[in-house]
């Protein structure tokens, strides 16, 4: 088993050194590294470290290492940036090398081709909800165990976890109260602004007195308008603090400019802000669920099969905030267990290369180191290290991930609603966090069949499909004459 410290030691020295290392901070798979200068970091060598399943170069380094070890490797990384005497590692290369060269080839002309004004604003905005998504998850699987055990208590088949339930709904329910001022102070950190003040002005928003504000002849409820609301809130109060700093005396600064920003943004949050983010949040929950029950199956298949491209541009983290503002409304999002489809496809089309290439040692190798990431829903080795090289996989995979999104949209359609308590996971760590309009049983099955059917579709699609009769042949030929050279050099 990789060890943190060393996956860390070996991380920080492909990463330029720790003079090249700005800021290190982690979602829930991936290790997120700001670094000085691109140039000096050594993609090939991140690549190779053992236990890393995956590398995306952005604006940030993003480095994956799965659920739990990113955490420990956060850790050790932050300590050993800043500590002297870090010495370069020798990590051995992995197998399938001219998979992984052309990988790092696709992935350096798709970082060169996303330096857009509006992909950076995206990636600003998933910045903001990615410490959030623990938390998220968490209560997520408390709300769900609650709710398995509020329909016993129905039943009558434990009347012992009456004075449970209540306890466990507290805590569930806690964060996603005041998620608004969370998302807040995040938001006024991220667009330069004091968190503290970005939050006092999002806590307006589920504040309780704002019932007793009239606007246009009707109340303000509550909550309205959601962490839409609190997003554009803090955004605005990050711009006119760096505004009102500007001019501001210094002598009077600490007490003029965050009276300012409080009194002026919160005013603006009371009256035009969460009207119109009112209206936006119903539009996104009404759009979600009209789409699903008119046009489910469509909806599915187009959604999943378009979902792996976003992850491979790794902008799938701007749907946090849609997926957020579904839960608030609903207490699960209907979107999440469609796109994780597009996982269950990359998994069937991986297993059909592992069967098709039965000689080819090195991808195989691959494959097998892979596939229990992406069962879990972390698809990126697979696209980086298998499919994306070998160009039609890729394509394969997502056809059979527009199926079990199909899948599960046409069962929305007909009624059996599936929908996600959290956002984070995927694949089969997404089970404990399913629920539905029938209930967890039938989120379960619905969701277990769309798994299924992705599996099914992306192995037989990419074993037919997949690779062409010559290029079947030539990666097969590869594979033993690599084994053949290593056999020679084994006896000599």
């Amino acid at each position: 088993m990789a060890d943190p410290r060393t996956i860390a030691r070996q991380a920080v020295d492909a990463l330029g050194g720790r003079a090249n290392i700005t800021d290190v901070e982690n979602c829930i798979t991936r290790l997120r590294v700001t670094v000085g200068s691109l140039d000096r970091v050594d993609e090939s060598g991140l690549r190779a470290i053992d236990g890393v399943l995956g590398v995306v170069m952005d604006d940030t380094v993003q480095i994956v290492l799965g659920p739990g070890l990113v955490n420990e490797v956060a850790d050790a990384m932050a300590a050993q940036a800043g500590a002297d005497g870090i010495r370069p590692g020798s990590p051995e290369r992995t197998d399938a090398a001219g998979l992984h060269a052309r990988g790092e080839q696709i992935r350096g002309a798709r970082k060169r081709r996303n330096q857009t004004p509006v992909k950076a604003f995206l990636r600003r905005i998933a910045n903001i909800f990615l410490p959030l998504i623990p938390a998220l998850i968490a209560c997520g699987i408390i709300a769900g165990l609650n709710g398995v055990l509020t329909n016993f208590v129905t039943r009558g088949w434990a009347p012992w976890a009456a004075p449970v339930t209540p306890v466990l709904a507290a805590v569930a329910s806690g964060f996603m109260t005041l998620i608004a001022v969370f998302v807040g102070m995040n938001a006024a950190k991220e667009f330069g602004g004091t968190p503290i003040l970005g939050g006092a002005v999002a806590a307006i928003i589920p504040f309780a007195g704002v019932a007793k504000v009239t606007i246009a002849g009707e109340k303000l409820a509550p909550g309205q308008g959601g962490v839409i609301g609190a997003l554009l809130a803090a955004i605005l109060a990050a711009y006119l603090e760096r505004w009102a700093r500007r001019w501001a005396p210094r002598s009077l600064s600490m007490l003029v400019v965050p009276t300012f920003v409080v009194l002026v943004a919160g005013v603006l949050t009371i009256f035009p802000l969460m009207t119109l983010s009112g209206w936006l949040a119903q539009g996104i929950g009404d759009l979600a669920n009209g789409l699903l029950q008119h046009g489910g199956a469509l909806a599915g298949l187009v959604l999943a099969g378009l979902f792996l491209p976003l992850v491979m541009l790794g902008l799938h983290q701007a749907l946090i905030p849609i997926h957020t503002t579904l839960i608030e409304q609903a207490g699960y999002t209907v979107l999440l267990p469609i796109l994780a489809m597009a996982g269950a496809g990359q998994v069937g089309a991986a297993i059909a290369l592992y069967v098709r290439l039965k000689h080819n040692a090195g991808i195989r190798s691959t494959i097998r180191s892979a596939l229990p990431a992406g069962f879990l829903g972390v698809g990126e080795p697979l696209i980086y290290g298998v499919t994306l090289p070998l160009g039609r996989p890729f394509i394969t995979a997502c056809v059979g991930g527009a199926f079990g999104g199909m899948f599960v949209g046409l069962l929305n359609q007909l009624g059996t609603t599936v929908g996600s308590t959290a956002i984070g996971p995927s694949g089969w760590a997404l089970f404990p966090l399913t629920n539905g309009s029938r209930g967890i049983g039938a989120a379960i099955a619905v969701y277990a069949g769309g798994l299924l059917v992705g599996y099914v579709v992306g192995f037989l699609a990419t074993y037919f499909f997949g690779l062409s009769k010559a290029e079947l042949r030539r990666l097969n030929d590869e594979g033993m004459d690599a084994e053949s050279e290593r056999t020679s050099a084994e006896r000599v």
